[in-house]
């Protein structure tokens, strides 16, 4: 068995996204985030840290964007829809210290089925630090 399943409860290896970076419980190197459904947005608390810094003390940009996709995504699961990203425009609005924890969220602005456009952001102690908008296309074979 991989080191990626041996840990792995049965009904977590069953989801088609239980090995993600981000949020996946069979994976070992996973960032673990939490996404908590609040009506029509979702919720994560990260807490960065200096393993995933790009210039000294302060968060690597790729890792700020997947932050903000991830949130999208499971905005889409919360909804029902499990999505692919088609298009992600990121502005960095300040940059993420190592140390800083922050608020992750999202929500749908639109959807005409086969796609969704949503909104993420990410907050810390100074306010908005980075905000996201994309496209998501609902993923093939599912419903």
């Amino acid at each position: 068995m991989s080191a990626t399943t041996d840990s792995c409860p049965a009904e977590a290896a069953a989801n088609d996204h239980a090995h993600c970076l981000l949020c996946g419980g069979c994976n070992p190197l996973s960032l673990r985030l939490s996404f908590e459904d609040r009506g029509n947005t979702v919720h994560a608390t990260f807490q960065a840290r200096p393993i995933l810094q790009g210039y000294t003390g302060i968060l690597h940009g790729g890792v700020v964007a997947s932050l903000l996709d991830s949130a999208m995504t499971h905005c889409l699961f919360h909804h029902g829809v499990q999505g692919v990203t088609g298009d992600l425009h990121i502005r960095f609005v300040l940059p993420v210290r190592c140390d800083e924890t922050i608020d992750v969220s999202a929500w749908i602005l639109s959807a005409t089925e086969p796609l969704y456009r949503l909104r993420a952001e990410l907050h810390g102690r100074a306010g908005l630090m980075a905000w996201a908008e994309g496209k998501f296309m609902r993923r093939r074979g599912t419903r």
